[in-house]
C-alpha cells in the first residue's frame, strides 16, 4: 500500500498554524482556516497543507490515495489533556444504587478497562492524550497502574502517563505524612523516572493530603530527578495551587475552578497553561466555573480538557466540552477549538507534532460531518466525527444509517 495519502477537497481546514508558544489573547481565535483546503500525508507526516489546487497539483499527490472529505471540516485530532484512564471501574453493588468505583484491579484488567475507554476517544475525536495515575502508599500497586499506562502508549494512540500524587495521604502513612512524603520523593519518583513509566508528576493540595508547602517539597524533588510538573489547583476550594503551579514553572495548572484575580495575572505573565475542565458542571451544582473568559482576557494560555474519570460523571467527548466550554464558559467556538487542539498540546509538552496541522507534524486529524466548525457547540452530546485518523492511518470511519426502502 502507498505510503501517501491525500486528504482533498475540505470546505473548511483547520490548520492551526501559527507560532511556536501556546496561544493566547487574539492568536486563539486564529484556526489558520483554509477554504477548499488539502493535505497530503506521507509516511504519517504531514507533507504539504494548503489550497486544494496547489496540493493536488504535487506530483506525488496524484500516487497518493484519496479521502474525499468534500463539504466537511477538517481539523487536528483533539488533545485530551487531563484525563485518569486507568483509575478502576464503576460496580454497583444495588439495582439503582449509586456506583462505586473498583480500585486495586489487576493490571490486566486495568488495561482492558482502559482500552475500552480508549476506543470510544477515537470515535469522538481524540487523538492524543495524557493519563493520570493515582499513586498509593505501596511501590508495587504505584507500579503496576504506570506500567499499564506505558502498555496503553502508541497503541494506537499517543497515552501521556501522569504520576498524580498528594491527593490523599495512604492509610499506613495516616499521621505521618512526611514520612509518605520522604518515600515519594526519595524512592518512588526516582524508580519511575529510570523505568521511564511517566513524563509528568502531578501534585496536588487536599485536606486528607499534602499542605501547600509539602506538595512544594514533592514538586522541587520532582524537577531534581527530571520531570516536568503539573499542579491540581483551585479545584474546590482556593489552596494556593495556582501560584504554586507559577513559582515552580509548571507546565499546566489544572481546574482553577476558585482562581483569584492574582491567580489570574499570575498565569497571564507565566509560561504555565491554564487547564480548564468544563465537563465539572455535569456533576456539581455549577455555583462557580472555571474564569475561562477572565483569563484568556487577561492573556493566559487555556487549554481544555474532559477530566474523564470513574469517579464521578464526566464527558470522555472533547466535542461536548468544546460545547460547554462556549455555552457555559462564554468562549467562542474558535477559542475552545484552538483551546482542545493545540494549547492541550502545548499543555503536555507536544507541540512540536501534534495539535495542529502544518507539515512535518503528526497527521492526526479529525473529518467532521458539517460543513462549517462553528456548528459544533449546537451539536451537544453528539458526534460529528465522520472520520480520525492517527498518523495517517483511518483508526475509525462513521458507519452507513440504513433506511428503510419506501
Amino acid at each position: 500500500m502507498s505510503g501517501l495519502l491525500l486528504v482533498r477537497g475540505a470546505r473548511q481546514l483547520l490548520t492551526l498554524r501559527g507560532a511556536s508558544r501556546a496561544r493566547r489573547g487574539p492568536a486563539l481565535r486564529d484556526l489558520g482556516l483554509i477554504q477548499d483546503g488539502a493535505l497530503l500525508i506521507r509516511e504519517g507526516l504531514i507533507a504539504s497543507v494548503g489550497p486544494s489546487r496547489r496540493v493536488e497539483n504535487l506530483s506525488e499527490a496524484r500516487a497518493a490515495r484519496e479521502i474525499d472529505a468534500f463539504g466537511r471540516v477538517v481539523m487536528p485530532g483533539f488533545v485530551d489533556s487531563h484525563t485518569h484512564l486507568a483509575a478502576g471501574s464503576l460496580r454497583f453493588a444495588e439495582p439503582e444504587g449509586r456506583p462505586e468505583i473498583a480500585r486495586g484491579l489487576p493490571g490486566s484488567r486495568l488495561l482492558l478497562e482502559a482500552r475500552r475507554n480508549l476506543g470510544m476517544l477515537i470515535r469522538h475525536g481524540t487523538t492524543t492524550l495524557e493519563a493520570k495515575a493515582g499513586t498509593p502508599g505501596d511501590e508495587v500497586g504505584g507500579l503496576k497502574l504506570l506500567r499499564a499506562l506505558a502498555a496503553l502508549n502508541q497503541r494506537p494512540l499517543d497515552v501521556i502517563p501522569t504520576c498524580l500524587v498528594g491527593g490523599l495521604i495512604p492509610l499506613e502513612y495516616r499521621g505521618k505524612p512526611d514520612d509518605y512524603l520522604h518515600w515519594m520523593c526519595s524512592q518512588f519518583l526516582p524508580k519511575i523516572r529510570r523505568r521511564r513509566l511517566a513524563r509528568f508528576v502531578d501534585v496536588m493540595c487536599a485536606p486528607d493530603g499534602f499542605t501547600l508547602s509539602q506538595a512544594g517539597r514533592c514538586l522541587e524533588a520532582a524537577k531534581k530527578v527530571g520531570f516536568r510538573v503539573k499542579v491540581h489547583a483551585e479545584q474546590a476550594s482556593h489552596d494556593g495551587g495556582a501560584q504554586l503551579a507559577v513559582d515552580h514553572g509548571a507546565v499546566s495548572a489544572d481546574h482553577l475552578t476558585y482562581a483569584s484575580e492574582d491567580d489570574i495575572g499570575r498565569l497571564a505573565a507565566s509560561s504555565t497553561v491554564a487547564t480548564l475542565l468544563p465537563g465539572g458542571i455535569i456533576h456539581s451544582a455549577a455555583d462557580r466555573l472555571p474564569p475561562a473568559r477572565a483569563l484568556i482576557d487577561a492573556g493566559a494560555a487555556v487549554a481544555l480538557a474532559t477530566g474523564l474519570s470513574p469517579a464521578a460523571p464526566s464527558p470522555l467527548n472533547m466535542q461536548m466540552v468544546v460545547a460547554l466550554a462556549c455555552s457555559c464558559l462564554d468562549m467562542t467556538p474558535a477559542e475552545a477549538l484552538a483551546a482542545a487542539t493545540i494549547n492541550g498540546a502545548h499543555a503536555l509538552g507536544l507541540a512540536e507534532r501534534v495539535g495542529s496541522l502544518e507539515a512535518g507534524k503528526q497527521a492526526d486529524l479529525l473529518v467532521l460531518d458539517v460543513p462549517d466548525y462553528r456548528e459544533m457547540p449546537y451539536h451537544f452530546g453528539g458526534n460529528l466525527v465522520a472520520m480520525t485518523l492517527k498518523r495517517g492511518e483511518v483508526l475509525y470511519r462513521e458507519g452507513e444509517v440504513r433506511w428503510p426502502e419506501d
